[in-house]
């Protein structure tokens, strides 16, 4: 076994000192089950305010999903996705906060994110429809894949409408989760808590600081099996989130593994070395959003990508195909790391 090497801890840049203060009460933590995945939220104050903190939370999460979840017909994606192209449907503060951020990225990616592969997700079985048991045919991703495009969606942000020109469909699951934990972060924040750490299915937003005074640590995932040859680095997650996107829900067609990333202009899933990309952000959606990206974009691209907007980003990848894992690392974060 590879030896592992002391940690390397990560620091932001900017601290919010007043913040940083000792604060009263004790760490209580609430949890559950949503979106597929698991929801956390560990808070300093008193015991009576659990009750009320779940339903908050509770009522915040059950809001992303009637809004932004594929598996419910009657969400406000879905009811989108079957709307006639070419018509203007008006869409609520919270979707278009979402799809303004979405359509953002993809820009500054050039379409490495991209909001409209609904058709694409849904062939290769990682929307509400179970995995192929074969991969699909070129003929059938050629055709999502031409039905899709984010230039294919008109915003008008001054009204809250939205249409798409042609039959490409919404996918949001490379965002909405980031969003989540920022709504959840939010609702804490209104409810007079300011030192929380809010986790979704892995994706976190820390505030404030614990009783003693400390940061919350957390360290970033390695979604494969096996161990790289130094510690992830643990980042004090202090006024800043992380998202990390990866290839843990990828599946196998005989030999061959499919990661649930599809590249927007192949419309076939990525196949281009990248085990994992984490991204920090002081918003947990545009960090999901970038993440995401970067996975499609590959490592030396993403990294050019993080360093042009100082994105403390990690990534992890296989060169040429091999077993050997190699990690890159954004110039903002071996800032904060030193």
């Amino acid at each position: 076994m590879l030896s592992q090497s002391p940690d390397r801890v990560a620091i932001p840049l900017t601290l919010s000192m007043p913040m940083m203060r000792q604060t009263q009460g004790q760490i209580h933590q609430i949890a559950g089950l949503t979106m597929g995945t698991t929801w956390s939220v560990k808070f300093v104050g008193a015991a009576t305010e659990v009750g009320a903190l779940r339903e908050s939370v509770e009522a915040a999460l059950h809001s992303v999903i009637a809004q932004m979840s594929p598996w419910e017909a009657t969400s406000e994606l879905s009811r989108f996705n079957s709307s006639a192209p070419a018509t203007w449907q008006t869409i609520s503060g919270e979707f278009a906060k979402v799809i303004g951020c979405a359509l953002r990225i993809a820009e500054q990616t050039d379409g490495a994110f991209d909001p409209t592969l609904g058709a694409s997700v849904d062939l290769w079985g990682f929307g509400p429809a179970p995995h192929p048991s074969d991969r699909p045919a070129t003929e059938a991703v050629d055709r999502a894949r031409l039905v899709s495009g984010w230039r294919q969606l008109e915003f008008d942000p001054a009204n809250r409408r939205l249409r798409r020109l042609s039959g490409a469909r919404l996918d949001l699951n490379g965002i909405a989760k980031g969003f989540a934990v920022d709504l959840v972060a939010s609702s804490l924040s209104r409810a007079g808590i300011h030192h929380a750490l809010v986790e979704i299915g892995g994706e976190l937003s820390g505030a404030g600081v614990k009783p003693d005074g400390t940061p919350w640590w957390v360290r970033i995932d390695h979604p494969v099996v096996g161990s790289p040859s130094k510690a992830m680095p643990l980042i004090a997650l202090h006024e800043l989130a992380i998202a990390t996107s990866g290839i843990e829900r990828s599946f196998f067609t005989g030999k061959h593994q499919f990661s649930h990333t599809i590249n927007p202009r192949s419309g076939f899933p990525i196949d281009n070395g990248m085990i994992a990309a984490s991204v920090m952000h002081a918003s947990c959606m545009e960090a999901d959003a970038y993440a995401t990206a970067l996975m499609v974009m590959g490592p030396e691209a993403g990294i050019a990508l993080a360093d042009k907007h100082s994105l403390p980003t990690f990534c992890l990848f296989r060169p040429d195909g091999g077993h050997d894992i190699v990690e890159l690392i954004s110039a903002e974060l071996e800032a904060m790391l030193s």
